[in-house]
Protein backbone atom coordinates (compact mmCIF):
# COMPACT_ATOMS: atom_id res chain seq x y z
CA UNK A 1 0.00 0.00 0.00
CA UNK A 2 1.33 3.20 -0.86
CA UNK A 3 2.78 5.54 1.74
CA UNK A 4 0.56 8.42 -0.09
CA UNK A 5 -2.55 6.78 1.01
CA UNK A 6 -1.52 8.17 4.96
CA UNK A 7 -1.26 11.95 3.07
CA UNK A 8 -2.55 13.23 6.66
CA UNK A 9 -0.06 14.09 9.15
CA UNK A 10 -2.84 13.60 11.72
CA UNK A 11 -3.16 10.07 10.41
CA UNK A 12 0.58 9.50 10.18
CA UNK A 13 0.68 10.40 14.04
CA UNK A 14 -2.59 8.33 15.04
CA UNK A 15 -1.02 5.39 12.97
CA UNK A 16 1.98 5.61 14.73
CA UNK A 17 0.62 5.44 18.36
CA UNK A 18 -1.40 2.47 17.04
CA UNK A 19 1.52 0.76 16.39
CA UNK A 20 2.98 1.68 19.53
CA UNK A 21 0.20 0.38 21.82
CA UNK A 22 0.02 -2.62 19.53
CA UNK A 23 3.62 -3.52 20.06
CA UNK A 24 3.79 -2.93 23.70
CA UNK A 25 1.14 -5.55 23.99
CA UNK A 26 2.70 -8.07 21.87
CA UNK A 27 1.79 -7.39 18.38
CA UNK A 28 4.60 -6.80 16.70
CA UNK A 29 4.45 -9.59 14.53
CA UNK A 30 1.12 -8.36 12.78
CA UNK A 31 2.97 -4.67 12.53
CA UNK A 32 5.80 -6.09 10.48
CA UNK A 33 2.96 -8.38 8.39
CA UNK A 34 1.53 -5.35 7.59
CA UNK A 35 4.12 -3.39 6.71
CA UNK A 36 3.66 -0.70 8.89
CA UNK A 37 6.80 -0.77 10.60
CA UNK A 38 8.50 0.90 6.93
CA UNK A 39 5.11 3.33 6.44
CA UNK A 40 5.55 4.85 9.50
CA UNK A 41 8.30 6.56 10.54
CA UNK A 42 9.74 6.28 13.98
CA UNK A 43 7.99 3.12 14.67
CA UNK A 44 10.82 1.09 12.91
CA UNK A 45 13.16 2.20 16.08
CA UNK A 46 10.09 1.24 18.47
CA UNK A 47 10.27 -2.60 16.86
CA UNK A 48 13.85 -3.01 17.92
CA UNK A 49 13.09 -2.20 21.33
CA UNK A 50 12.63 -4.72 23.71
CA UNK A 51 8.81 -5.39 24.21
CA UNK A 52 9.37 -5.14 28.37
CA UNK A 53 5.78 -3.29 28.76
CA UNK A 54 4.27 -6.43 26.99
CA UNK A 55 2.42 -8.47 30.33
CA UNK A 56 3.87 -12.20 29.19
CA UNK A 57 1.60 -13.39 31.71
CA UNK A 58 -0.95 -12.43 30.10
CA UNK A 59 -2.83 -14.56 27.15
CA UNK A 60 -3.22 -13.56 23.71
CA UNK A 61 -6.89 -12.50 23.61
CA UNK A 62 -6.25 -10.85 27.55
CA UNK A 63 -3.47 -8.90 25.74
CA UNK A 64 -5.41 -7.86 22.96
CA UNK A 65 -8.49 -6.50 25.40
CA UNK A 66 -5.89 -4.40 26.89
CA UNK A 67 -4.43 -3.33 23.54
CA UNK A 68 -8.06 -2.03 22.81
CA UNK A 69 -8.48 -0.89 25.64
CA UNK A 70 -5.62 1.62 25.13
CA UNK A 71 -6.42 2.81 21.85
CA UNK A 72 -9.44 4.39 22.73
CA UNK A 73 -13.53 4.27 22.14
CA UNK A 74 -13.73 4.12 18.34
CA UNK A 75 -11.38 0.54 19.20
CA UNK A 76 -13.07 -0.33 22.12
CA UNK A 77 -16.56 -0.41 20.21
CA UNK A 78 -14.86 -2.34 17.52
CA UNK A 79 -13.95 -5.04 20.07
CA UNK A 80 -17.32 -5.36 21.28
CA UNK A 81 -18.46 -5.63 17.77
CA UNK A 82 -16.02 -8.15 17.61
CA UNK A 83 -17.13 -10.28 20.83
CA UNK A 84 -20.40 -10.96 18.82
CA UNK A 85 -18.69 -12.68 16.04
CA UNK A 86 -17.72 -16.24 17.47
CA UNK A 87 -17.94 -17.24 13.50
CA UNK A 88 -14.67 -15.41 13.23
CA UNK A 89 -12.88 -15.73 16.86
CA UNK A 90 -12.29 -18.78 18.97
CA UNK A 91 -13.98 -18.85 22.19
CA UNK A 92 -11.32 -17.41 24.62
CA UNK A 93 -11.03 -14.23 22.44
CA UNK A 94 -15.26 -14.08 22.39
CA UNK A 95 -14.85 -14.16 25.96
CA UNK A 96 -12.25 -11.81 26.54
CA UNK A 97 -13.90 -9.35 24.23
CA UNK A 98 -16.92 -9.61 25.95
CA UNK A 99 -15.08 -7.76 29.27
CA UNK A 100 -14.74 -4.77 27.48
CA UNK A 101 -16.33 -1.58 28.87
CA UNK A 102 -16.38 2.19 27.66
CA UNK A 103 -13.88 3.42 30.40
CA UNK A 104 -14.09 7.27 30.16
CA UNK A 105 -14.13 9.72 32.57
CA UNK A 106 -17.16 12.38 33.27
CA UNK A 107 -17.24 15.42 31.59
CA UNK A 108 -18.37 18.32 33.86
CA UNK A 109 -21.38 19.89 32.95
CA UNK A 110 -20.31 23.52 31.69
CA UNK A 111 -17.83 21.29 28.89
CA UNK A 112 -20.29 18.88 28.34
CA UNK A 113 -23.40 21.54 27.28
CA UNK A 114 -20.79 23.80 25.76
CA UNK A 115 -21.08 22.51 21.75
CA UNK A 116 -25.08 21.72 22.51
CA UNK A 117 -25.79 25.67 23.81
CA UNK A 118 -23.24 27.16 20.60
CA UNK A 119 -25.61 25.37 18.10
CA UNK A 120 -29.13 26.93 20.41
CA UNK A 121 -27.43 29.91 21.25
CA UNK A 122 -28.87 29.89 24.78
CA UNK A 123 -27.76 28.05 27.81
CA UNK A 124 -29.90 24.41 28.11
CA UNK A 125 -30.94 26.04 31.73
CA UNK A 126 -32.68 28.41 30.35
CA UNK A 127 -34.56 26.44 28.32
CA UNK A 128 -35.31 23.13 31.37
CA UNK A 129 -36.72 24.31 34.34
CA UNK A 130 -33.96 22.01 36.37
CA UNK A 131 -30.78 19.65 35.24
CA UNK A 132 -29.17 17.15 37.51
CA UNK A 133 -25.69 18.23 36.56
CA UNK A 134 -24.33 14.77 38.13
CA UNK A 135 -24.84 12.35 34.88
CA UNK A 136 -27.14 9.30 35.30
CA UNK A 137 -24.67 7.63 32.74
CA UNK A 138 -21.38 8.38 30.89
CA UNK A 139 -20.19 6.68 27.92
CA UNK A 140 -17.70 7.11 25.09
CA UNK A 141 -19.79 8.52 22.73
CA UNK A 142 -22.55 10.77 25.16
CA UNK A 143 -23.12 11.32 28.71
CA UNK A 144 -26.60 11.25 29.92
CA UNK A 145 -28.62 13.90 32.80
CA UNK A 146 -31.93 14.14 34.30
CA UNK A 147 -34.12 17.23 34.41
CA UNK A 148 -36.83 19.17 34.35
CA UNK A 149 -39.23 20.43 31.61
CA UNK A 150 -40.92 24.08 32.58
CA UNK A 151 -43.82 22.21 32.62
CA UNK A 152 -43.10 20.16 35.36
CA UNK A 153 -42.50 16.78 33.20
CA UNK A 154 -39.40 15.00 34.02
CA UNK A 155 -37.08 14.15 31.35
CA UNK A 156 -33.21 12.65 30.03
CA UNK A 157 -30.70 14.67 28.26
CA UNK A 158 -28.21 12.48 26.02
CA UNK A 159 -25.94 15.02 25.17
CA UNK A 160 -22.98 14.05 22.63
CA UNK A 161 -19.21 14.67 23.81
CA UNK A 162 -17.75 17.42 22.26
CA UNK A 163 -15.31 16.76 20.17
CA UNK A 164 -15.87 13.13 19.68
CA UNK A 165 -16.86 13.13 16.38
CA UNK A 166 -13.60 14.20 14.37
CA UNK A 167 -12.03 11.82 16.49
CA UNK A 168 -13.89 9.08 16.13
CA UNK A 169 -13.94 9.78 12.06
CA UNK A 170 -10.19 9.72 12.28
CA UNK A 171 -9.90 5.93 13.78
CA UNK A 172 -12.76 4.95 11.28
CA UNK A 173 -10.73 5.93 8.27
CA UNK A 174 -7.38 4.24 9.58
CA UNK A 175 -9.02 1.31 10.81
CA UNK A 176 -10.72 0.68 7.29
CA UNK A 177 -7.14 1.07 5.70
CA UNK A 178 -5.52 -1.38 7.99
CA UNK A 179 -8.60 -3.80 7.24
CA UNK A 180 -7.71 -3.42 3.28
CA UNK A 181 -4.18 -3.31 4.33
CA UNK A 182 -4.82 -6.69 6.38
CA UNK A 183 -6.63 -8.28 3.89
CA UNK A 184 -4.44 -7.58 0.84
CA UNK A 185 -1.40 -8.73 2.90
CA UNK A 186 -2.32 -11.67 5.28
CA UNK A 187 -2.63 -14.78 3.55
CA UNK A 188 -6.23 -16.24 4.06
CA UNK A 189 -7.86 -13.57 5.16
CA UNK A 190 -9.92 -11.73 2.27
CA UNK A 191 -12.34 -14.63 2.98
CA UNK A 192 -13.71 -13.39 5.98
CA UNK A 193 -14.20 -10.02 4.28
CA UNK A 194 -12.63 -7.68 6.96
CA UNK A 195 -13.36 -4.43 4.56
CA UNK A 196 -16.92 -5.40 5.04
CA UNK A 197 -16.96 -6.00 8.88
CA UNK A 198 -15.37 -2.12 8.98
CA UNK A 199 -17.82 -0.52 6.78
CA UNK A 200 -20.32 -1.96 8.85
CA UNK A 201 -18.98 -1.28 11.84
CA UNK A 202 -17.98 2.66 10.56
CA UNK A 203 -21.83 2.51 9.50
CA UNK A 204 -23.43 1.46 12.74
CA UNK A 205 -21.02 4.29 15.08
CA UNK A 206 -21.84 6.84 12.79
CA UNK A 207 -25.39 5.89 13.33
CA UNK A 208 -25.00 6.03 17.22
CA UNK A 209 -23.28 9.21 16.81
CA UNK A 210 -26.49 10.96 15.51
CA UNK A 211 -28.39 11.01 18.55
CA UNK A 212 -31.25 12.05 16.64
CA UNK A 213 -31.35 8.84 14.70
CA UNK A 214 -31.91 7.22 17.93
CA UNK A 215 -35.09 8.89 18.46
CA UNK A 216 -36.13 8.27 15.03
CA UNK A 217 -35.34 4.49 15.63
CA UNK A 218 -37.48 5.02 19.43
CA UNK A 219 -40.51 5.96 17.12
CA UNK A 220 -40.59 3.55 14.90
CA UNK A 221 -40.66 0.42 17.20
CA UNK A 222 -42.90 2.55 19.23
CA UNK A 223 -45.47 2.75 16.64
CA UNK A 224 -44.79 -1.07 15.88
CA UNK A 225 -46.73 -1.60 19.77
CA UNK A 226 -48.94 0.98 19.52
CA UNK A 227 -51.48 -1.62 20.04
CA UNK A 228 -49.68 -3.88 23.10
CA UNK A 229 -50.67 -2.16 26.43
CA UNK A 230 -47.42 -3.61 28.26
CA UNK A 231 -44.55 -2.87 25.98
CA UNK A 232 -43.45 0.94 25.92
CA UNK A 233 -40.79 3.29 24.59
CA UNK A 234 -40.04 6.62 26.23
CA UNK A 235 -41.68 9.42 24.32
CA UNK A 236 -39.41 11.97 22.46
CA UNK A 237 -39.31 15.77 22.84
CA UNK A 238 -38.29 16.63 19.27
CA UNK A 239 -38.22 20.35 19.91
CA UNK A 240 -34.55 19.94 21.79
CA UNK A 241 -33.49 17.01 20.08
CA UNK A 242 -30.69 17.55 17.38
CA UNK A 243 -27.68 15.58 15.86
CA UNK A 244 -25.78 16.44 19.08
CA UNK A 245 -28.61 16.01 22.03
CA UNK A 246 -32.04 14.09 22.40
CA UNK A 247 -34.44 14.55 24.96
CA UNK A 248 -36.58 11.80 26.13
CA UNK A 249 -39.56 11.14 28.97
CA UNK A 250 -37.26 9.82 32.21
CA UNK A 251 -38.55 5.99 32.94
CA UNK A 252 -40.33 4.90 35.90
CA UNK A 253 -40.35 1.57 37.33
CA UNK A 254 -37.01 -0.55 38.43
CA UNK A 255 -34.23 -1.01 36.28
CA UNK A 256 -33.59 -5.00 34.87
CA UNK A 257 -30.08 -4.96 35.83
CA UNK A 258 -30.89 -4.55 39.85
CA UNK A 259 -33.05 -8.07 39.83
CA UNK A 260 -33.03 -7.98 44.44
CA UNK A 261 -35.27 -4.54 43.86
CA UNK A 262 -37.59 -6.29 41.27
CA UNK A 263 -37.98 -9.08 43.49
CA UNK A 264 -38.63 -6.82 46.19
CA UNK A 265 -41.39 -4.53 44.30
CA UNK A 266 -43.36 -8.25 44.08
CA UNK A 267 -43.01 -8.34 40.30
CA UNK A 268 -44.11 -11.31 38.37
CA UNK A 269 -41.14 -12.51 36.91
CA UNK A 270 -42.10 -15.48 35.05
CA UNK A 271 -44.68 -12.90 33.50
CA UNK A 272 -41.83 -10.66 32.78
CA UNK A 273 -39.61 -13.19 30.94
CA UNK A 274 -42.49 -14.25 28.76
CA UNK A 275 -43.67 -10.77 27.76
CA UNK A 276 -39.92 -9.06 27.31
CA UNK A 277 -39.52 -12.17 24.91
CA UNK A 278 -42.32 -12.20 23.21
CA UNK A 279 -41.74 -8.16 22.77
CA UNK A 280 -38.36 -8.72 20.98
CA UNK A 281 -39.54 -12.05 19.03
CA UNK A 282 -42.16 -9.28 17.70
CA UNK A 283 -39.20 -7.12 16.80
CA UNK A 284 -37.78 -9.35 15.25
CA UNK A 285 -39.98 -11.95 13.44
CA UNK A 286 -43.17 -9.97 12.81
CA UNK A 287 -41.64 -6.12 12.71
CA UNK A 288 -38.14 -7.21 11.25
CA UNK A 289 -36.79 -4.47 12.97
CA UNK A 290 -35.15 -4.90 16.41
CA UNK A 291 -33.11 -3.90 19.52
CA UNK A 292 -30.05 -5.51 18.89
CA UNK A 293 -29.03 -5.13 22.61
CA UNK A 294 -31.98 -6.32 25.13
CA UNK A 295 -29.60 -7.00 28.01
CA UNK A 296 -31.36 -5.83 31.30
CA UNK A 297 -29.88 -2.72 31.34
CA UNK A 298 -31.52 -1.14 28.80
CA UNK A 299 -35.01 -2.40 30.30
CA UNK A 300 -37.20 -0.87 33.09
CA UNK A 301 -40.16 -3.19 34.69
CA UNK A 302 -42.84 -1.16 36.08
CA UNK A 303 -45.67 -1.88 38.84
CA UNK A 304 -47.91 -3.19 36.22
CA UNK A 305 -46.35 -5.51 34.76
CA UNK A 306 -44.95 -3.35 31.70
CA UNK A 307 -41.94 -3.25 29.96
CA UNK A 308 -40.04 -0.17 28.62
CA UNK A 309 -36.79 -0.71 26.41
CA UNK A 310 -34.75 2.04 26.31
CA UNK A 311 -31.50 3.10 24.22
CA UNK A 312 -32.55 2.46 20.63
CA UNK A 313 -28.71 3.58 19.55
CA UNK A 314 -28.14 0.39 18.11
CA UNK A 315 -30.91 -1.44 16.22
CA UNK A 316 -30.41 -4.38 13.81
CA UNK A 317 -33.16 -4.57 10.73
CA UNK A 318 -34.17 -8.25 9.05
CA UNK A 319 -34.73 -8.03 5.18
CA UNK A 320 -37.66 -10.06 4.49
CA UNK A 321 -35.82 -12.86 2.40
CA UNK A 322 -33.11 -12.73 5.33
CA UNK A 323 -35.72 -13.89 7.62
CA UNK A 324 -37.11 -16.15 6.02
CA UNK A 325 -34.22 -18.00 5.45
CA UNK A 326 -34.04 -18.08 9.07
CA UNK A 327 -37.02 -19.62 9.08
CA UNK A 328 -35.65 -22.29 7.22
CA UNK A 329 -32.71 -22.63 9.18
CA UNK A 330 -34.59 -23.41 12.21
CA UNK A 331 -37.31 -25.91 10.61
CA UNK A 332 -34.34 -27.53 8.78
CA UNK A 333 -32.57 -27.90 12.43
CA UNK A 334 -36.28 -29.48 13.52
CA UNK A 335 -37.07 -31.73 10.60
CA UNK A 336 -32.99 -32.65 10.33
CA UNK A 337 -33.00 -31.74 6.98
CA UNK A 338 -29.02 -31.32 7.44
CA UNK A 339 -28.36 -30.62 3.55
CA UNK A 340 -30.84 -27.58 3.36
CA UNK A 341 -28.77 -26.42 7.13
CA UNK A 342 -25.46 -26.92 4.98
CA UNK A 343 -27.34 -25.03 1.99
CA UNK A 344 -28.43 -21.34 3.98
CA UNK A 345 -25.28 -21.62 5.72
CA UNK A 346 -23.30 -21.90 2.36
CA UNK A 347 -25.49 -19.01 0.89
CA UNK A 348 -25.12 -16.36 4.26
CA UNK A 349 -20.83 -16.85 3.73
CA UNK A 350 -21.45 -16.00 -0.14
CA UNK A 351 -18.87 -18.74 -1.37
CA UNK A 352 -18.85 -21.43 -3.74
CA UNK A 353 -15.97 -23.03 -2.26
CA UNK A 354 -17.28 -24.75 0.76
CA UNK A 355 -17.19 -28.38 1.18
CA UNK A 356 -21.27 -28.96 1.01
CA UNK A 357 -21.19 -32.97 1.54
CA UNK A 358 -18.38 -32.72 4.16
CA UNK A 359 -20.48 -29.30 5.54
CA UNK A 360 -24.20 -31.84 5.70
CA UNK A 361 -22.14 -34.01 7.35
CA UNK A 362 -20.86 -32.37 10.23
CA UNK A 363 -24.34 -30.59 10.58
CA UNK A 364 -26.22 -34.08 10.55
CA UNK A 365 -23.68 -34.51 13.87
CA UNK A 366 -24.48 -31.34 15.10
CA UNK A 367 -28.66 -31.75 14.71
CA UNK A 368 -28.38 -35.40 16.34
CA UNK A 369 -27.03 -33.40 19.89
CA UNK A 370 -29.33 -31.06 19.98
CA UNK A 371 -31.99 -33.62 19.54
CA UNK A 372 -31.34 -35.55 22.44
CA UNK A 373 -31.56 -32.37 24.82
CA UNK A 374 -34.50 -32.37 26.15
CA UNK A 375 -36.81 -28.99 25.76
CA UNK A 376 -36.32 -28.13 29.45
CA UNK A 377 -32.68 -28.26 29.26
CA UNK A 378 -32.36 -26.56 25.41
CA UNK A 379 -30.25 -23.46 24.93
CA UNK A 380 -31.03 -21.44 22.21
CA UNK A 381 -27.27 -19.79 22.83
CA UNK A 382 -25.65 -22.61 23.13
CA UNK A 383 -27.65 -23.94 19.66
CA UNK A 384 -26.30 -21.17 17.88
CA UNK A 385 -22.73 -21.73 19.26
CA UNK A 386 -22.33 -25.03 18.15
CA UNK A 387 -23.72 -23.98 15.25
CA UNK A 388 -21.22 -21.20 14.27
CA UNK A 389 -18.40 -23.44 15.46
CA UNK A 390 -19.35 -25.44 12.41
CA UNK A 391 -19.11 -22.76 10.23
CA UNK A 392 -16.27 -21.13 11.89
CA UNK A 393 -14.52 -24.65 11.13
CA UNK A 394 -15.11 -24.16 7.94
CA UNK A 395 -14.23 -20.20 7.71
CA UNK A 396 -17.53 -19.83 6.84
CA UNK A 397 -18.35 -15.99 7.83
CA UNK A 398 -21.73 -15.34 9.14
CA UNK A 399 -23.48 -11.56 7.09
CA UNK A 400 -22.93 -8.70 9.76
CA UNK A 401 -27.19 -8.66 10.02
CA UNK A 402 -27.12 -12.02 11.01
CA UNK A 403 -24.38 -11.44 13.98
CA UNK A 404 -26.37 -8.31 15.05
CA UNK A 405 -29.22 -10.66 15.66
CA UNK A 406 -27.52 -13.77 17.05
CA UNK A 407 -26.31 -11.08 19.77
CA UNK A 408 -30.12 -9.94 20.19
CA UNK A 409 -30.74 -14.07 20.50
CA UNK A 410 -28.33 -14.43 23.05
CA UNK A 411 -29.04 -11.09 25.09
CA UNK A 412 -32.56 -12.15 25.12
CA UNK A 413 -32.25 -15.64 26.27
CA UNK A 414 -29.53 -14.92 29.24
CA UNK A 415 -32.15 -11.75 30.41
CA UNK A 416 -35.27 -14.25 30.33
CA UNK A 417 -33.00 -16.99 32.34
CA UNK A 418 -32.13 -14.37 34.64
CA UNK A 419 -35.64 -13.89 35.44
CA UNK A 420 -36.92 -17.22 34.87
CA UNK A 421 -34.64 -20.29 35.47
CA UNK A 422 -37.34 -22.43 33.75
CA UNK A 423 -37.48 -19.80 30.52
CA UNK A 424 -37.25 -21.64 27.33
CA UNK A 425 -36.42 -19.37 24.45
CA UNK A 426 -37.55 -22.66 21.66
CA UNK A 427 -41.08 -22.23 23.29
CA UNK A 428 -41.21 -18.64 23.29
CA UNK A 429 -40.33 -18.53 19.62
CA UNK A 430 -42.46 -21.29 18.30
CA UNK A 431 -45.64 -18.82 18.04
CA UNK A 432 -43.59 -16.76 15.96
CA UNK A 433 -42.65 -19.70 13.65
CA UNK A 434 -45.19 -21.29 13.44
CA UNK A 435 -46.73 -17.78 12.23
CA UNK A 436 -44.57 -17.22 9.75
CA UNK A 437 -45.03 -20.50 7.99
CA UNK A 438 -48.86 -20.36 7.79
CA UNK A 439 -48.47 -16.75 6.65
CA UNK A 440 -45.92 -17.83 3.12
CA UNK A 441 -48.51 -20.77 2.37
CA UNK A 442 -51.11 -18.14 2.78
CA UNK A 443 -53.01 -18.18 -0.31
CA UNK A 444 -52.33 -14.69 -0.98
CA UNK A 445 -48.86 -14.91 0.03
CA UNK A 446 -48.84 -17.96 -2.77
CA UNK A 447 -50.37 -15.86 -5.16
CA UNK A 448 -48.34 -12.32 -4.53
CA UNK A 449 -45.28 -14.41 -4.75
CA UNK A 450 -46.50 -16.04 -8.03
CA UNK A 451 -47.30 -12.83 -9.70
CA UNK A 452 -44.13 -11.34 -8.86
CA UNK A 453 -42.51 -14.81 -10.33
CA UNK A 454 -44.93 -13.95 -13.41
CA UNK A 455 -43.39 -10.28 -13.68
CA UNK A 456 -39.88 -11.08 -13.05
CA UNK A 457 -40.45 -13.58 -16.40
CA UNK A 458 -42.02 -10.99 -18.04
CA UNK A 459 -39.29 -8.58 -18.02
CA UNK A 460 -36.51 -11.21 -18.83
CA UNK A 461 -37.70 -11.96 -21.81
CA UNK A 462 -38.86 -8.54 -22.61
CA UNK A 463 -35.21 -7.46 -22.25
CA UNK A 464 -34.04 -10.84 -23.58
CA UNK A 465 -34.09 -9.92 -27.68
CA UNK A 466 -32.07 -6.05 -26.79
CA UNK A 467 -29.99 -7.61 -24.78
CA UNK A 468 -28.95 -10.27 -27.65
CA UNK A 469 -29.22 -7.48 -30.01
CA UNK A 470 -26.40 -5.28 -28.16
CA UNK A 471 -24.34 -8.24 -27.59
CA UNK A 472 -24.11 -9.59 -31.26
CA UNK A 473 -23.07 -5.41 -31.99
CA UNK A 474 -20.01 -5.71 -29.28
CA UNK A 475 -19.09 -9.04 -30.82
CA UNK A 476 -19.33 -7.60 -34.81
CA UNK A 477 -18.13 -4.38 -33.74
CA UNK A 478 -14.82 -6.09 -32.20
CA UNK A 479 -15.71 -4.44 -28.61
CA UNK A 480 -16.45 -7.70 -26.48
CA UNK A 481 -14.06 -7.69 -23.91
CA UNK A 482 -14.12 -11.20 -21.48
CA UNK A 483 -13.11 -10.20 -17.88
CA UNK A 484 -11.41 -12.43 -15.52
CA UNK A 485 -11.07 -12.21 -11.81
CA UNK A 486 -8.53 -14.12 -10.30
CA UNK A 487 -7.99 -14.18 -6.67
CA UNK A 488 -5.09 -11.99 -5.50
CA UNK A 489 -4.44 -12.22 -9.08
CA UNK A 490 -2.65 -8.37 -8.52
CA UNK A 491 0.07 -9.85 -5.83
CA UNK A 492 0.85 -12.96 -7.92
CA UNK A 493 1.56 -10.47 -11.13
CA UNK A 494 3.47 -8.06 -8.73
CA UNK A 495 5.44 -11.06 -7.86
CA UNK A 496 5.85 -11.88 -11.45
CA UNK A 497 6.70 -8.84 -12.34
CA UNK A 498 9.65 -8.89 -9.88
CA UNK A 499 10.63 -11.87 -11.22
CA UNK A 500 11.05 -10.92 -14.63
CA UNK A 501 12.94 -7.76 -13.51
CA UNK A 502 15.55 -10.12 -11.63
CA UNK A 503 15.75 -12.55 -14.91
CA UNK A 504 16.49 -9.52 -16.95
CA UNK A 505 19.08 -8.37 -14.47
CA UNK A 506 20.64 -11.23 -14.95
CA UNK A 507 21.08 -11.94 -18.52
CA UNK A 508 22.04 -8.57 -18.50
CA UNK A 509 24.54 -9.27 -16.21
CA UNK A 510 25.73 -12.88 -18.22
CA UNK A 511 25.73 -10.41 -21.26
CA UNK A 512 28.43 -7.21 -19.84
CA UNK A 513 30.38 -10.66 -18.43
CA UNK A 514 31.02 -12.67 -22.05
CA UNK A 515 31.25 -9.65 -23.84
CA UNK A 516 33.86 -7.88 -22.06
CA UNK A 517 36.02 -11.09 -21.74
CA UNK A 518 35.65 -10.99 -25.37
CA UNK A 519 36.93 -7.97 -25.90
CA UNK A 520 39.68 -8.37 -23.18
CA UNK A 521 41.10 -11.20 -25.30
CA UNK A 522 41.06 -9.05 -28.45
CA UNK A 523 44.93 -8.43 -28.65
CA UNK A 524 45.71 -4.96 -28.26
CA UNK A 525 46.90 -3.90 -32.13
CA UNK A 526 43.86 -4.87 -33.03
CA UNK A 527 41.94 -3.53 -30.24
CA UNK A 528 40.75 0.55 -31.16
CA UNK A 529 42.13 2.81 -28.46
CA UNK A 530 40.15 3.63 -25.18
CA UNK A 531 37.68 -0.06 -26.23
CA UNK A 532 39.53 -2.05 -23.01
CA UNK A 533 38.88 0.59 -21.29
CA UNK A 534 34.91 -0.17 -21.82
CA UNK A 535 35.35 -4.05 -21.15
CA UNK A 536 36.38 -2.80 -17.86
CA UNK A 537 33.73 -0.72 -17.10
CA UNK A 538 31.23 -3.52 -18.65
CA UNK A 539 33.15 -6.25 -15.89
CA UNK A 540 32.36 -3.74 -13.08
CA UNK A 541 28.86 -3.23 -14.21
CA UNK A 542 28.35 -7.14 -14.26
CA UNK A 543 29.66 -6.70 -10.85
CA UNK A 544 27.59 -4.20 -8.98
CA UNK A 545 24.68 -5.93 -10.88
CA UNK A 546 25.20 -9.16 -9.35
CA UNK A 547 25.81 -7.69 -6.09
CA UNK A 548 22.46 -5.79 -6.02
CA UNK A 549 20.60 -9.14 -7.71
CA UNK A 550 21.45 -11.16 -4.29
CA UNK A 551 20.87 -8.82 -2.42
CA UNK A 552 18.01 -8.06 -4.08
CA UNK A 553 17.13 -11.74 -4.06
CA UNK A 554 18.45 -12.56 -0.29
CA UNK A 555 16.10 -9.47 1.29
CA UNK A 556 12.91 -10.66 -0.21
CA UNK A 557 13.27 -13.95 1.69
Amino acid sequence: MPAGLFNVGQDLRRLAEISGILIAHGFGDLVRQLGLDKLVAGVGQALHRKEATVPHLLSAPERLRHALEELGPTFVKLGQILSTRADLLPPDYISELGRLRDKVRTLDWADLAVEVETELGVPLTELFDAIETQPLAAGSIAQVHRARLKTGEQVVLKIRRPGVVPVIEADLRLILRLAALAEAEVDGLARFRPVEIVTEFARSLRSELDLANECRNAERIAANFADDPFTRVPAVHWQWSRENMNVQDCVSGVPGSDLAAVRAAGLDLKLLARRGADAVLKMIFADRFYHADPHPGNVFYQPDGGIVFIDFGMVGQLTRQRRDELVDLLFGVVGKRADKVANILLRWAETDNGDSARLASEVEGFIDRVHGVPLGQFHLSAMIADLIAVMREHQLALPYDLTMLTKAFVSLEGMGRELDPDFDMVSAAQPFLQDLIWQRHAPHELARRAREGVEDGLALMTALPGDLHKLIAAAADGHLKLHIDLDDGEKYFDRLDRLMARLTMGIVIAALTIGSSIVMTVSGAEMAVGVSFFALLGFFGAVLGGIWLLWSIWRSG
